[in-house]
């Protein structure tokens, strides 16, 4: 299946001059979403995880299926004040601005094996941010899964000591 076809793209949102690619069109479409899961669980097979960490929100509905396929815990990163119980904090630079994002500060055990599951990779400065977190809970990143890569914009250069799967590069 072509993928990239599925994906809507939105000039000038959410500001002038980005060229959004909006993945609410291949949501929309069961078979589209069923296989682009299923091409990102193929992505990762050879990758040894016990945990998968989604960023909010969109590494959400990648993440979930993924951890229900293979049977592995599914951990969220929300937005500040989201989470109930005691967080840990990173604030980051994003390719239009800043942002934080938090985890549960009990999410993540010693030597929990985390694969990264998230729609886009950009510029990398969420995905950094998460792996951030993920290291200072003890925890080891053996892999990301991303359904587009903007490899344009470089992102991986920050990620060059992880394995990174993505399943569109533009």
């Amino acid at each position: 299946m072509n993928f990239e076809n599925k994906i809507r793209m939105i000039k000038d949102f959410p500001k002038e001059g980005i060229e959004y690619m909006d993945i609410t069109t291949l949501l929309k479409d069961g078979d589209a979403f069923h296989d682009s899961i299923d091409a990102c669980i193929e992505l990762v097979k050879d990758i040894d995880f016990n945990k998968v960490v989604g960023p909010e929100a969109r590494g959400f509905i990648l993440g979930t299926p993924i951890s229900y396929a293979t049977k592995t815990g599914f951990i969220p990163v929300r937005k500040p004040g989201k989470l109930p119980a005691e967080t840990l904090s990173y604030t980051y630079d994003l390719e239009y601005g800043t942002d934080t994002l938090e985890i549960h500060a009990d999410a993540i055990e010693p030597g929990d094996k985390v694969l990264i599951a998230d729609d886009l990779l950009a510029t990398g400065g969420t995905v950094e941010a998460v792996v951030k977190m993920v290291e200072k809970l003890g925890g080891e990143v053996v892999g990301m899964v991303f359904l587009i890569e903007l490899a344009f914009l470089n992102g991986k250069d920050k990620l060059k000591e992880y394995t990174v799967k993505s399943l569109i590069k533009k």
